[in-house]
């Protein structure tokens, strides 16, 4: 046998991690679980570790990685709205019912659980208050509340944490000092209508920059994603990946602006400056309101600007 599936590098060797192993060694482990965080990334991480450590075992007889092996099954949002519908559901319910091919159990990886829609909830529902003999399902959520009470009542709930903020797109480093460097030109006031007018052009531009950078490191990660997929995997399926890999990606880099943001504040707050605390919880709350309307398919670079022109204004006071 090969080594089992790694877990993320930040959560190897914590407590929840280590509550499942035991769990998994000692053949205890409950039937569904709650796998919760801001992460997706780290969260199917933590599934595929899971499903590897459950699926190839001594009394297997083949052994895969989770995302191909043939009692690993998937769940995920699909087509431009990225919702989980009842059809999708029932079929994943169909094939978990069926025993196992080369495993002694079968594994359901439910990815974005809380796009199920409300018929697919009602439907999964079921599977939960009676579910298949040798299976463990899986739900992955960055939004656990936004799941039907009774779907929480019924799995054991997990959380982690992001695992350290690291964002490697290219142009990204520059962007942030450039980002930085913008608030750091607030430090003297804003003298003159020249000096607010620059201001505004360099919000505009880092704006522009903001969005070349996501694009491109999008269609980087969805290169890398594309080939891991099943080759069966339908079109509206792939839709959904992407838009996934896009939305995770932005929620990443604007996470990026606020550390940044607290970074630029700490040094007038430790001197004193009785405009910074005021200035820095008015940038994060706007920052976190315009991240919350995204979420209403607002467009990302009208979120930003609304973001940076808000700074502008509250920064710029003294």
């Amino acid at each position: 046998m090969t080594a089992p599936a790694e877990w993320p590098t930040a959560l190897a060797g914590s407590p929840a991690v280590a509550v499942i192993e035991n769990a998994i060694t000692r053949d205890r482990l409950s039937h569904s679980l709650l796998l919760h965080g801001e992460d997706l990334p780290v969260l199917l991480q933590m599934a595929h570790g899971i499903a590897d450590r459950l699926l190839n075992t001594p009394q297997s007889t083949a052994a895969f990685p989770p995302e191909q092996h043939p009692d690993c099954f998937a769940l995920r949002p699909a087509g431009k709205m990225r919702q989980i519908g009842a059809d999708a559901t029932r079929e994943l319910i169909g094939k978990v019912q069926v025993s196992a091919t080369v495993a002694t159990r079968k594994v359901a990886i439910i990815h974005e659980a809380d796009r199920m829609h409300l018929a697919a909830a009602n439907i999964f529902l079921k599977t939960l208050e009676e579910p298949p003999a040798n299976t463990t399902l899986l739900l992955l959520t960055s939004r656990p509340y936004a799941l039907l009470p009774t779907i929480r009542s019924r799995v054991l709930h997990f959380r982690f944490p992001s695992a350290a903020l690291k964002v490697d797109a290219a142009g990204w480093p520059a962007w942030i000092t450039d980002y930085q460097s913008w608030l750091g030109r607030f430090g003297g006031g804003m003298p003159d209508k020249k000096a607010v007018a620059d201001q505004i052009f360099g919000a505009y531009g880092l704006v522009a920059r903001f969005t070349a950078v996501l694009d491109a490191a999008t269609a980087e990660a969805w290169k890398i994603e594309k080939e891991k997929l099943p080759a069966d995997i339908e079109e509206d399926e792939q839709v959904a990946i992407e838009t996934g890999l896009a939305n995770g990606l932005r929620l990443r880099l604007l996470a990026a602006i606020e550390e940044a943001t607290r970074a630029y504040a700490l040094p007038r707050l430790q001197a004193g400056d009785p405009t910074a605390r005021t200035a820095l919880i008015g940038a994060i709350e706007k920052l976190e309101h315009d991240v919350g309307l995204l979420r209403l398919n607002l467009n990302v670079a009208t979120a930003l600007e609304d973001f940076m022109l808000s700074s502008l204004r509250l920064w710029a006071k003294r």
